[in-house]
């Protein structure tokens, strides 16, 4: 078998420049003008990377962004009264602070500090709290951004095993949670997961976000599962994900390539929670 390649960078061109681009389109017609402000604290090359395809796919989508820099010297209270400012601003709908941060600023002090309403990262407690109750709230990108590359490839989650490997807070979780309201039985593993390939076994689709390069490789995986791999590493100057995708391609029935795959997703979900909160907030 030959995998299916699910393109997240297709997969967002689309949404990007029809359904987003047609919803900011009416909100214009309002005159209402989206605006996210991404926040970002030192000098972190990844972070900048980022940060440029952001800016790229808000001008796609047509809506307004900027960037505010701080230097990693950066006090906690500048950090903390910035996002004051923001969330007192009409005029803006959404707001990130990029990660990671420096040591001496708490993450936990800035994520509560962000009003829920512009929470376009979906990080706070109040909109996770919200996931995990079912309420409709803005969904934290990556999970988004996954479960719209499944409905991609047509597939109906619906009594279907899904097996997670990883569970951090801002992927492995929530996206667990997604599934499960799409009707899927689901299996939570990780890193410290006794007999891994027994919890395969049975996987129509398989979710890898433990962030360990190539965890998981072709012989683990069933015949004919759909992988998403969210991890994403530089070794030796190649990138690769948390999956081995050429042993990987072998089984899988549709895989997501490392890059171009889950990245362009999370951006685009980012830029869909932004137009959300301006939906709602006007």
């Amino acid at each position: 078998m030959v995998a299916k390649i699910i393109s997240g960078r297709e997969v967002a061109e689309k949404i990007l420049t029809t359904d987003l681009k047609n919803r900011v389109d009416a909100l214009n017609k309002r005159n209402i003008k989206p605006k996210l402000v991404v926040m970002l604290v030192g000098d972190v090359k990844a972070s900048a990377s980022y940060v440029r395809q952001k800016e790229k796919f808000a001008v796609k989508a047509g809506i307004a962004s900027e960037v505010v820099r701080f230097e990693s010297s950066a006090t906690e209270d500048e950090i903390l009264n910035k996002i004051d400012a923001i969330n007192n601003d009409d005029k803006i709908h959404g707001v990130i602070v990029q990660l990671p941060l420096p040591d001496h600023i708490s993450i936990t002090k800035v994520l509560n500090k962000i009003d829920p309403s512009k929470d376009v990262d979906g990080f706070t407690p109040t909109n996770v709290g919200k996931l995990f109750l079912g309420e409709e709230t803005l969904v934290s990108c990556t999970p988004k951004g996954i479960m719209q590359m499944l409905a991609s490839t047509g597939v109906d989650l619906t009594g279907k095993n899904v097996t997670v490997i990883g569970r951090s807070n801002i992927v492995g979780k929530p996206v667990s949670i997604l599934c499960q309201q799409q009707n899927a039985t689901v299996t939570m593993c990780h890193s410290k997961t006794k007999n891994l390939n027994a919890k395969l076994s049975d996987a129509d689709v398989v979710i890898v976000a433990v962030g360990v390069p190539k965890f998981v490789d072709g012989s683990q995986i069933p015949e004919g599962a759909i992988v998403i791999d969210v991890g994403i590493h530089n070794i030796d100057g190649k990138l690769c994900g948390d999956v081995d995708f050429e042993s990987a391609c072998e089984k899988a029935s549709a895989i997501t390539p490392v890059p171009g795959g889950v990245g362009p997703m999370t951006v685009c979900a980012l830029i869909e929670n932004t137009i959300i909160a301006a939906e709602r907030i006007n």
